[in-house]
C-alpha cells in the first residue's frame, strides 16, 4: 500500500555538513570526475524484505529531485567561513538528477541502489537516500509503545549528560558531544526532539550536529569535516596508489587553508595512515577522526605518533565517531583527556534508539572514473569494494594484512 504522507526530505540543507565541505572541493579540484556508488544493508536478519518499501522509495526519490536551495539556506551556507561564494552560486542553480539512480529488488528481498553518474552529483544523495530507507522501514513499525520507549531512553540520556555537567570539574577539558545521527534515524522529527532534549539539557556539553538544517534552525553548530568518499576518491585520480593519502590531505589544505582541520585516517587502517602522515600534515591538522577499530589501541597509536613527532598531543584534538553511546563517550574521555582534546560524534545511539534493531545500511563509493576503488576498514565487516584484486593489490601496496572475518 502506498503511503502519502508529506515527503520525508524537505530541504536540501536536510544532509550532513560534510557533503558539502568535499563536494566543493570536488567541484574546484576535479570536476569532471565520474562515480559509482552502491548500497548494502549489513543486518541479517529483517522484520520484513527491505524490498516492500520500493514502491514509497521511489516516490520520495522522485520528490528529493525537484527540491532546490531557498534563497534563506543559500544565505546560511555564505555564513559559513570556510564555504566560499562562488560554490554557493553553483548550488544555486543545484538539483538532483533521478535519472542517476537505479532501484531494483532481488530474489531475497533486498533492495538494490546504485548511484552512478558525476561526482558533483553523486555524492550528494548518500545522506538523502539512507535517511529516506530508515523513515520508510521503521514508520511501519512504530506504535505509542515504540515512541514512549523512545521518550524513556532519550530522557535517560539527558539526565546522564546533566549528571556529567553538574560533577565535571571545571579545571578539566570539555567533555563536547554531536549528533552524527542524519543517515540512521529515526525521523526528521524524532532527530530535531533529540537535539532539542540534550542541547536543553546539557548545552555546554551537547555542542553540535552534522545535520546542516537542524543546525541552521536550531542555531547550533553544524559539524563536519571529510568522509571515506573524498580520499577514496583520490586512488582513482591521476596520482600514485601509494600516495593517494597525501594527495587527498593536501587537496584539503589547499582548499581550506586551516579550516576543517580533522583528518579521517581509516580507509586503508590507522598504521598506513599514519606512514604518510608526516610532520608537515601533523602540523597543519589539527586532530583525527576514529571511525573504526579499537578505539583505544586507536588513540595510543595517535598519541604515540604525535609524541615521535615531537609534537603536544594536548594542542590536538581526537574525534571519535564509530558506533558510540553517551557512556563509552564518557569512558574514553575520562581516558585520553590529559593527553588530547577530545570531541564525540554519536550516530544512531542518538537518533534510532527506540527499541527496535537499527538498520546497518551504507552507501559506499566502489568506483571513480570507471576504477575500482576500496576502504580497508580496521573493523572486520566494514571492507566494502566489487573488486577483490584491487583489493589486494592495495593490501599490498600499503602492507594491510587480510583481517579474519572481513567481507
Amino acid at each position: 500500500m502506498t503511503d502519502v504522507r508529506p515527503p520525508i526530505v524537505k530541504s536540501l540543507l536536510d544532509t550532513d555538513l560534510y557533503k558539502f565541505t568535499m563536494l566543493q572541493v570536488v567541484l574546484h579540484q576535479f570536476p569532471q570526475t565520474y562515480s559509482r556508488y552502491e548500497f548494502r544493508c549489513r543486518n541479517k536478519e529483517m522484520v520484513y524484505p527491505l524490498a516492500d518499501i520500493q514502491e514509497d522509495f521511489e516516490r520520495e526519490l522522485d520528490t528529493l529531485c525537484q527540491l532546490r536551495f531557498t534563497d534563506d539556506e543559500l544565505l546560511y551556507l555564505r555564513s559559513l567561513r570556510f564555504i566560499k561564494s562562488d560554490f554557493v552560486d553553483y548550488l544555486e542553480l543545484f538539483q538532483l538528477k533521478r535519472r542517476f539512480v537505479t532501484v531494483s529488488p532481488d530474489e531475497q528481498g533486498r533492495l538494490n541502489i546504485c548511484i552512478e553518474g558525476p561526482m558533483i552529483q553523486a555524492m550528494f544523495f548518500e545522506i538523502f537516500i539512507l535517511a529516506i530507507v530508515n523513515e520508510l522501514f521503521f514508520r511501519r513499525l512504530e506504535t505509542p509503545a515504540v515512541l514512549e520507549e523512545g521518550e524513556r531512553r532519550l530522557q535517560a540520556k539527558a539526565d546522564f549528560l546533566c549528571n556529567i555537567a553538574a560533577t565535571q570539574n571545571p579545571n578539566d577539558p570539555p567533555f563536547l558531544v554531536s549528533d552524527f545521527g542524519t543517515r540512521r534515524r529515526y525521523t526528521l522529527a524524532w532527530q530535531e526532539h533529540v537535539l532539542r532534549t540534550l542541547y536543553e539539557a546539557a548545552p555546554d556539553i551537547f555542542r553540535g550536529t552534522s545535520n546542516v538544517y537542524l543546525a541552521k534552525k536550531l542555531n547550533i553548530t553544524p559539524i563536519g569535516t571529510m568522509a571515506h568518499e573524498f580520499l577514496q576518491a583520490f586512488q582513482a585520480l591521476d596520482v600514485r596508489l601509494r600516495n593517494f593519502q597525501k594527495a587527498a590531505l593536501e587537496a584539503w589544505v589547499h582548499e581550506y587553508r586551516g579550516d576543517l582541520g580533522i583528518a579521517l585516517t581509516d580507509v586503508v587502517g590507522m598504521d598506513a595512515f599514519l606512514r604518510d602522515f608526516d610532520l608537515y600534515f601533523a602540523k597543519l591538522f589539527d586532530g583525527l577522526r576514529h571511525d573504526s577499530g579499537d578505539p583505544y589501541v586507536w588513540g595510543e597509536k595517535a598519541y604515540a605518533h604525535y609524541k615521535k613527532l615531537k609534537i603536544d598531543s594536548r594542542t590536538k584534538m581526537l574525534t571519535f565517531s564509530d558506533g558510540l553511546d553517551l557512556e563509552r563517550s564518557w569512558a574514553l574521555h575520562q581516558y585520553f583527556k590529559d593527553r588530547f582534546k577530545t570531541s564525540f560524534g554519536i550516530g544512531t545511539n542518538l537518533t534510532n534508539d527506540l527499541g527496535h534493531t537499527p538498520l546497518n545500511i551504507v552507501l559506499k563509493l566502489v568506483e571513480c572514473n570507471g576504477q575500482s576503488v576500496a576502504k580497508l576498514s580496521d573493523s572486520p565487516g566494514k571492507t566494502m569494494t566489487n573488486n577483490t584484486t584491487f583489493l589486494a593489490y592495495l593490501r599490498q601496496v600499503f602492507d594491510v594484512p587480510e583481517p579474519e572475518g572481513n567481507a
